[in-house]
């Protein structure tokens, strides 16, 4: 079984850009970065659950990890690097830690968290995780939504941009988004910080200057920042251009 994709400037040479997005999110929200690394073949992926991958069912981060090496294998992406934000940065680096890791040239992560350290710390992210997930099941997606929208981390928001984001949001399945919450919470994933630090490939950590706590993170685990000005915790969103100029400049020293 392989994930749901979608190829853009295959006619370019070089290694391939493979985007994972966030939750409730889908591989196409990537398409104005991929627009500024237009020298790169790029592809983009739906996760399980989401977008064209809705169907597809993933138990936990090794399945998702396995999801991933076969659709690369059927994609016939040989050499690349990874580009993941928030739930996709997480699965990103478990992937490079964990997975066939085949190929795999270089890791850029985006406001994706690497781990609980503390048990206790990771039976609450699973309650907490699993909260949200009954109300993604039982209510109106787009009344959780906005209240999603007001956790800390999207503190940066506008009223009108969260509300966009909402109305964006609505399309998805509460139950898939549900199932995600629960199979893939940070209380689930491994404490990825050690395997991290000792990574041999080029690693780079992104997050908006205004993203303090995964800025936090980064210092406190000693994690390669790299910060996008005047951005939140979806920098990538929010400002397209520099964040791709990143990737570009990173691909040139790298590449």
């Amino acid at each position: 079984m392989t994930l749901a994709c979608q190829r853009y400037n295959t006619h370019n040479e070089g290694p391939w850009l493979v985007w994972l997005h966030g939750l409730l999110g889908e591989g196409c929200e990537w398409e104005p970065v991929i627009q500024a690394c237009h020298e790169y073949p790029s592809l983009v992926i739906d996760l399980p659950r989401h977008g064209g991958s809705a169907s597809i069912s993933a138990k936990n981060f090794v399945e998702v990890s396995t999801l991933l090496t076969d659709t690369l294998k059927e994609q016939g992406v040989d050499h690349y690097w990874l580009i993941g934000y928030s739930l996709g940065g997480r699965i990103s680096m478990y992937h490079a830690c964990f997975g066939d890791t085949t190929g795999l040239m270089g890791l850029i992560v985006e406001g994706g968290n690497p781990g609980l350290y503390d048990a206790t710390e990771r039976q609450n992210r699973i309650a907490h995780d699993k909260r949200w997930a009954e109300r993604f099941r039982n209510e109106p997606i787009s009344d959780v939504l906005a209240q999603w929208y007001q956790q800390p981390v999207f503190a940066d928001l506008s009223d009108e941009k969260r509300q966009l984001l909402v109305e964006k949001r609505c399309h998805n399945a509460g139950f898939c988004i549900a199932e995600s919450l629960e199979t893939l919470s940070l209380g689930n994933q491994p404490w990825l910080v050690t395997e991290l630090q000792q990574l041999t490939l080029p690693f780079i950590w992104l997050c908006g200057e205004k993203d303090n706590k995964f800025q936090s993170i980064a210092q406190q685990y000693s994690l390669p920042l790299t910060t996008i000005p005047q951005a939140g915790h979806n920098a990538h969103q929010a400002q397209p251009v520099a964040y791709a100029a990143v990737i570009n400049h990173v691909l040139s020293l790298f590449g």
